[in-house]
C-alpha cells in the first residue's frame, strides 16, 4: 500500500521589525547534490504576538537567540530560549516557538538541508534533545551572519563557502552537545579499562561476560554505558579495532589474508572476509590492491 505523506503545516504571526530579513534561497542542482545548502535564512527582531508553528517540512532549522526571550515547544516538551542559546530542530517534527509577552526578541535562523543533514541531527539527539548554551556567542552569531551575507551575495563561490560554514556550525553543536551530555573528561575508569584491554588484547577471545567480570560491573550496565560514551557497542568497537590493525598489515606487510585474519583475532577467514566486506564494501584483497 502506498504511504501518504502528512500535509505540510505552517501558521505564523509576522510581527517583526522593518529591518528584519527573510531571504528565500534557490540552491543550484550542484549544491543540492554535493553540499549543505540554504533553503531560507534570516534575522528577526520581533515582539509579541509573534509565533511560528510548523510540521512536515523537509528542512532542518538552526536557531541562535541574540537577545530577549522566546518559548519553544518541541517533542512534547517546552523550552525557554534565552540569549546565547542555540536550537537544532528537524522541521518534519511538529514545533512551535513564540516571543514571550513584554519581550523584544532578536534572533538569527537558518533553514538548511543536505545529504547528511539527517545524520548530523540523529547524532545530536542520540542522548535526547536539548537547547545548547555552550557555544561561543561570537562564533555562533558571526557564523550565522556570514551565512546570511554569503547567501544574499550569491556569487561563484558562495554555496561552497556557505556549506563549509554550516559544517563548522554543526561540528561545534555536536562537540558541545556531547561534551555536556557525557562529560568525556570524567569517563568512568571501568570504560577506560575496557578500552585499554581491547587495544592491548584485540587478538584475544574477548567476551562481554569476561569484560564485565573484570570490571565488577553487570554486563548490561557495562554494555549500555560503553555505547553511551563511545557511540558503538563493545562488539563493534572490538571489530573496528581489529580492522584497524588488519588494514595496516594489508597495506604494509606481505602476510596472507589468512595469516592477517588469525593474527587480528578472527578465528575463521571466511568471517574476516565477510565482515571486512560489510564494513569496507570490498574484500581484503581488493583493499590491498587499492593501496599497493
Amino acid at each position: 500500500m502506498k504511504q501518504t505523506r502528512e500535509p505540510y503545516l505552517e501558521r505564523a504571526d509576522y510581527t517583526w521589525s522593518p529591518d528584519s530579513i527573510r531571504f528565500v534561497n534557490t540552491p543550484t542542482m550542484s549544491a543540492r547534490q554535493t553540499f549543505f545548502y540554504v533553503q531560507e535564512v534570516g534575522y528577526f527582531r520581533t515582539s509579541a504576538p509573534y509565533f511560528t508553528e510548523r510540521a512536515n517540512l523537509n528542512s532542518f532549522l538552526i536557531f541562535y537567540n541574540i537577545s530577549g526571550k522566546g518559548l519553544l515547544k518541541y517533542q512534547d516538551q517546552t523550552y525557554y530560549l534565552l540569549p546565547g542559546t542555540v536550537a537544532f530542530i528537524n522541521c518534519m517534527e511538529h514545533h512551535y516557538y513564540e516571543c514571550l509577552s513584554g519581550q523584544q526578541w532578536e534572533f538569527l535562523w537558518l533553514h538548511f538541508n543536505g545529504a547528511t543533514a539527517l545524520g548530523y541531527y540523529e547524532e545530536f539527539i542520540r542522548n535526547g534533545f536539548r537547547i545548547l548554551s555552550e557555544l561561543d556567542p561570537f562564533f555562533a552569531e558571526s557564523t550565522m551572519r556570514r551565512i546570511l551575507a554569503l547567501t544574499q551575495k550569491k556569487d561563484l563561490h558562495s554555496e561552497i563557502l556557505v556549506s563549509s560554514l554550516i559544517v563548522e556550525m554543526l561540528t561545534q553543536i555536536l562537540i558541545k552537545n556531547s561534551s555536556q551530555n557525557l562529560s568525556l573528561g570524567f569517563m568512568p575508569v571501568y570504560i577506560k579499562d575496557v578500552l585499554k584491554k581491547i587495544e592491548n588484547q584485540f587478538s584475544d577471545f574477548l567476551t562481554l561476560d569476561d569484560l564485565s567480570a573484570e570490571s565488577h560491573i553487570s554486563k548490561y550496565h557495562l554494555s549500555r554505558e560503553f555505547k553511551r560514551y563511545m557511540g558503538v557497542s563493545i562488539y563493534k568497537y572490538l571489530i573496528l579495532t581489529r580492522f584497524n590493525h588488519a588494514k595496516e598489515l594489508l597495506k604494509y606487510s606481505g602476510e596472507s589474508v589468512e595469516q592477517i585474519a588469525y593474527s587480528c583475532g578472527f578465528h575463521q577467514v571466511s568471517q574476516f572476509i565477510d565482515l571486512f566486506r560489510k564494513y569496507e564494501k570490498k574484500t581484503p584483497l581488493q583493499y590491498r590492491k587499492e593501496w599497493n
